[in-house]
């Protein structure tokens, strides 16, 4: 059941100012002063964390403009609290807010890796890279108790299996020796969002994620021990932080970054109402100019799905994004020479229990 959270209020740590009735509810909540009693407003929301009992952990993707076809998500919602989340509608589907509820009732798959091993033991399946991360990130808070990432990156060292990690928390370091022993096989690359260098816009937008400092710290010391890392310059928001563009290359390109890629901000289904609302809150004498830029750039619409245009939009200012970026990483040498092909030949499949083993005669 939704939690109740009524009226629009900047809460510590959380980067949603209201809890939404999902897109699929029937019913929705409403406050109404009846001059009687007024419940206090509490400071902060607790976290609450539930198992999520999985039969298959692997997602497929056929999105042609998402450059990965196997993902694995070991959470179900994100306490980094980045407003402008594109899986926040996800929560929906469970009955639950994509507003406050996707940041504060959060689900583990406890048996994340048991699943994985079934998954991949099955005769049928087929090695591809996996994406550990598209829809939450693996290293968000509860991670560094739960280590449900770290069971399903041990299981993927133990098959040789080739993985992409994607994360804006500095959490990732403390599984060096896993992403070491990977990146020895071919078998690893890590991309790490920088969405800005300014501190206090990073607390408004993104109040649980590291520190812009941390996270090149994070690219730094990946890069130091010899594991292949990329520079998420995600997402650019017009007006707010597209200015920063040239200047996040060249500190990534400091921390031994030679690959990025970037992605316009995006605000499917929900997301577009709690963006509205944090930039009314946070930036008021901007708001309007930041949407009036996004609808430029999204063919008049607050939001366009469309394959092919959804990650970099479309007319004058989004051309003019692309350009900077590609010149920016032209002179700072990014990007040069073939990408990175993970490796898929090493994979050896776990033996299921009970199996009989092959004898090697």
């Amino acid at each position: 059941m939704r939690r109740t959270i009524t009226g629009k209020q900047q809460f510590k740590g959380r980067g949603a100012l209201s809890n939404p009735a999902g897109r699929f509810d029937l019913t929705q909540l409403e406050a109404v002063d009846d001059g009687w009693f007024l419940e206090e407003s509490p400071e902060s929301i607790p976290t609450t964390l539930e198992p999520d009992a999985a039969r298959a952990v692997i997602t497929s993707n056929d999105s042609p403009d998402i450059p990965f076809e196997q993902s694995i998500n070991p959470y179900r919602g994100c306490a980094c609290g980045c407003v402008y989340c594109y899986a926040r509608p996800s929560h929906a589907y469970m009955g639950l807010s994509p507003g406050l509820d996707f940041e504060t009732r959060l689900f583990y798959k406890a048996d994340a890796a048991a699943v994985l091993q079934k998954q991949l033991a099955r005769a049928e399946y087929v090695c591809k890279p996996i994406m550990l991360g598209a829809n939450t990130d693996p290293y968000q808070p509860v991670e560094r108790n739960m280590k449900v990432t770290r069971s399903i990156l041990e299981v993927l060292l133990q098959t040789r299996h080739p993985v992409s990690v994607i994360t804006k928390s500095s959490l990732v370091l403390r599984d060096l020796d896993l992403l070491s022993a990977l990146a020895r096989q071919g078998l690893i690359s890590v991309a790490v969002s920088v969405t800005s260098l300014d501190a206090d816009l990073k607390r408004a937008l993104e109040p649980r994620a590291a520190a812009p400092l941390a996270r090149l710290r994070m690219l730094r010391e990946l890069h130091a021990a010899g594991i292949p890392t990329m520079a998420m310059v995600a997402p650019v928001i017009p007006a707010l932080n597209d200015h920063e563009i040239e200047a996040i290359l060249e500190a990534c390109v400091e921390a031994g970054v030679r690959r990025a890629a970037y992605v316009l901000l995006r605000l499917p289904y929900e997301i577009k109402d709690l963006f509205r609302e944090w930039l009314a809150e946070h930036y008021p004498q901007r708001a309007a100019h930041v949407m009036s830029l996004i609808r430029d750039m999204r063919g008049g619409r607050d939001n366009d799905p469309a394959f092919g245009t959804r990650m970099r939009g479309t007319g004058p200012y989004a051309e003019l994004l692309r350009n900077r970026f590609h010149m920016a990483c032209r002179r700072l040498g990014m990007n040069t020479g073939p990408r990175l092909v993970l490796n898929t030949t090493l994979f050896t499949p776990p033996v299921p229990p009970g199996a009989q083993l092959q004898l090697g005669l």
